[in-house]
C-alpha cells in the first residue's frame, strides 16, 4: 500500500510501514528523504526516524495521514535534521487527538492477565474527577522501546553474571522487527553500553562487556563530581529524559539493582518524574548479593517499590536466585503481551505543569496496573 503526502508543496512517496488497527494510536510510515521540512532525531545505520503528533482529523480512516497536512507545525516536536538525502525516513505519526492523554495499563485477577476488556468495563478519573474514554485497545503489537539499566557497582559482583545472561534471553524473545532496546550501566559512572539498536545481539555482545567497577570515576554526568557509590538515580533520568522522553508508543525501562543509591545528583523524585514525563513504565528486578553487605542490610527495595509503582511498573525481588530471575523476565514479558492502551481529553485543560493523580478501575475483582499520575506540560499526548 503507498499514497502521496504533501509536505510544504513537495509529493513524497509514502509507504505504510506497519499498521495498527482502526481506532489505534500509532502508525508507521516510510518515505524517502530529501525533502528539508522532514527532520529526525535518531540516525542509526543511516536509518532515519522522526516523530509528529497528529490530531485525529488529519488522519483517514485506513491510518494514513490526509494529504493536505503540512508538517512545519509540527518542526518543535522534530529534532535534529537530515545528514544524508538517500537515506530512508521513518515517520512515527501519533494520533492522539489535541490534548489528549494515553494511558498503558494491565488488568489480572487471581487466575492471570485479562485479555478480554472493552471500553465500557474501566473508568478512570483524573484528580477524582471522572473522564470520559475516547480510545481502548490492547497493544501487544506495538512497537516497544525497552531501556534495559544495568547496576555494575561492587553489591552486584556475585550477581552479574546471572544477569547479563537472563536479560540477554528476554532480548531475544521479546525484541521485535520494529522494537528497539538500548542498554546503560551504572556505578561510579553512568555509562551507554549499547544505543537503539532492535538486533538483540548487539544488546547480548554490550552485555557481556559490562564489569564491575568499584575504582576512581568522573562522577555524575548529570553534574554531581564527587564519585562515590551507585548512581543509580542519575542512570534513571539520563534514560528517561535522554532517551525515551522523545520516542512514541510502548516504552520500558527494566533496571536490575539492588536498589542502593549513592553520590547521585538526581534524587528519587527527580528521577521517578522524569520516567512518568517520558510516559516510560519502570519494573526494577530487585537482585542482591546480600553477604555484601554484612550485618548492615540494605533498604533500596522501598524506593525502587515507588518509583516502579508511581509509573505503572512493579518490583520483583529475585535475592540472587538465578531461576528466579529468568522468571522475573518472564513476568514482565507477559505483562507486556497483555496491554491495554486507553486515551481521553482530561476535562481539566490548563497545561501549568501541575501533577494530576490518576485512579483507575475496571472492576473490584480485577488489580490494574498503571501509572498514579502525569504531569500537565504543554503538548500533552503520550511524551508527558
Amino acid at each position: 500500500m503507498s499514497d502521496k503526502l504533501s509536505i510544504s508543496g513537495d509529493d513524497d512517496e509514502w509507504q505504510v510501514f506497519g499498521k495498527t488497527p482502526p481506532g489505534a494510536h500509532e502508525t508507521l510510515f516510510r518515505s524517502r528523504a530529501g525533502n528539508p521540512s522532514v527532520q529526525a532525531y535518531a540516525l542509526d545505520n543511516q536509518m532515519m526516524r522522526l516523530r509528529c503528533v497528529l490530531r485525529e482529523d488529519q488522519v483517514r480512516s485506513d491510518g494514513m495521514p490526509n494529504s493536505t497536512i503540512d508538517l512545519d507545525e509540527y518542526e518543535d516536536r522534530l529534532l535534529g535534521k537530515l545528514t544524508d538525502a538517500n537515506a530512508e525516513v521513518y515517520l512515527i505519526a501519533v494520533v492522539t487527538g489535541e490534548g489528549n492523554r494515553d494511558l498503558y495499563f494491565t488488568a489480572r485477577d487471581k487466575q492471570g492477565f485479562i485479555t478480554n476488556l472493552a471500553k465500557s468495563d474501566c473508568s478512570i478519573m483524573e484528580d477524582k474527577a471522572p473522564q470520559t474514554i475516547k480510545n481502548f485497545t490492547q497493544e501487544k503489537k506495538l512497537p516497544l522501546t525497552i531501556g534495559i539499566l544495568l547496576d555494575t557497582s561492587g553489591s552486584q559482583q556475585n550477581v552479574l553474571p546471572i544477569e547479563q545472561q537472563a536479560a540477554a534471553e528476554f532480548l531475544r524473545d521479546v525484541l521485535k522487527t520494529k522494537d528497539e532496546a538500548f542498554l546503560i550501566s551504572f556505578d561510579i559512572n553512568v555509562d551507554l553500553l549499547a544505543d537503539y539498536t532492535n538486533r538483540s545481539s548487539e544488546i547480548s555482545r554490550a552485555l557481556n562487556k559490562a564489569t564491575i567497577n568499584t575504582g576512581a570515576g568522573t562522577g555524575s554526568v548529570t553534574g554531581n563530581g564527587t564519585p562515590r557509590g551507585t548512581l543509580l538515580y542519575d542512570a534513571v533520568f539520563l534514560a528517561a529524559h535522554d532517551k525515551l522522553s522523545s520516542e512514541a508508543g510502548r516504552k520500558v525501562m527494566i533496571i536490575l539493582t539492588d536498589g542502593e543509591d549513592q553520590g547521585s545528583q538526581e534524587t528519587l523524585k527527580s528521577a521517578t518524574e522524569a520516567a512518568q514525563k517520558a510516559n516510560t513504565i519502570v519494573y526494577v528486578i530487585l537482585i542482591a548479593d546480600r553477604g555484601f553487605y554484612g550485618g548492615f542490610g540494605y533498604s533500596g527495595d522501598r524506593d525502587m517499590d515507588k518509583m516502579a509503582t508511581d509509573t505503572g511498573g512493579r518490583v520483583i525481588n529475585v535475592g540472587n536466585n538465578g531461576r528466579k530471575l529468568e522468571d522475573a523476565f518472564a513476568q514482565i514479558q507477559d505483562e507486556l503481551r497483555t496491554q491495554y492502551l486507553l486515551s481521553y481529553t482530561p476535562t481539566n485543560t490548563k497545561a501549568d505543569g501541575t501533577y494530576r493523580k490518576l485512579e483507575m478501575s475496571c472492576g473490584k475483582n480485577l488489580k490494574v496496573q498503571a501509572r498514579k499520575g502525569y504531569y500537565a506540560v504543554a503538548g500533552g499526548g503520550d511524551s508527558q
